[in-house]
């Protein structure tokens, strides 16, 4: 028997191998192959999708279930503490090699610098901060100057971490704004009432 014009597919190129499995997608040797490869590869070169379409053109999937079994490998780095003391001799920690770190970038002022020069306007969060403001005895009002910050999404975000407080405040705000919602926003407060 001549077989001068068959394929052998051990010796394709990954490039070439994924051409006949084009060409041919019913070909289960090509695909088979095209899975092992790609399972020898390791990592995550294929997923799960991938080995299930190729399991569609074998005639036995379990060939493609007893690849991906086979390529769950320990890729864990539990030993790397040990390959590492392996390659680091113990002459070049007892001659007092000492490594320096310098950092780049970063703040070059301190604290107490940035408190010299700072204005009462510069914080520019004070007005997200209603919380802290209504812990120190502030009125909550004055830290949501703008209008605009008065969104029903502000006010779910401040309901969804438990803030129910400004959270009524701002769908009563939002109340007198859109007076086609009052009663949808009516009953969002009586709920945080209740929640209160």
């Amino acid at each position: 028997m001549d077989r001068s014009g068959y394929i052998n597919l051990k010796t394709l190129t990954m490039d070439e191998l994924a051409g006949v499995v084009n060409l041919y997608p019913w070909y289960g040797a090509a695909r088979r192959e095209l899975c092992v490869r790609m399972a020898k590869m390791g990592g995550n070169a294929w997923g799960k999708e991938q080995y299930a379409d190729a399991a569609m053109y074998l005639g036995d999937r379990r060939v493609v279930a007893d690849i991906v079994r086979d390529r769950a490998g320990d890729y864990s780095d539990k030993d790397l503490s040990t390959l590492l003391h392996s390659y680091i001799s113990d002459e070049k920690k007892t001659q007092g090699y000492e490594r320096t770190v310098h950092v780049v970038g970063g703040d070059y002022f301190t604290q107490a610098q940035y408190d010299t020069v700072r204005k009462d306007d510069d914080n520019v969060f004070s007005r997200f901060a209603v919380k802290s403001s209504l812990e120190s005895g502030e009125d909550g009002d004055g830290a949501l100057l703008d209008e605009d910050f008065c969104t029903e999404t502000l006010a779910q975000i401040y309901a969804e971490q438990g803030y129910y407080d400004q959270a009524k405040r701002i769908y009563s705000r939002l109340l007198l704004k859109n007076p086609e919602k009052n009663a949808y926003f009516a009953a969002l407060i009586e709920k945080f009432g209740q929640e209160i």
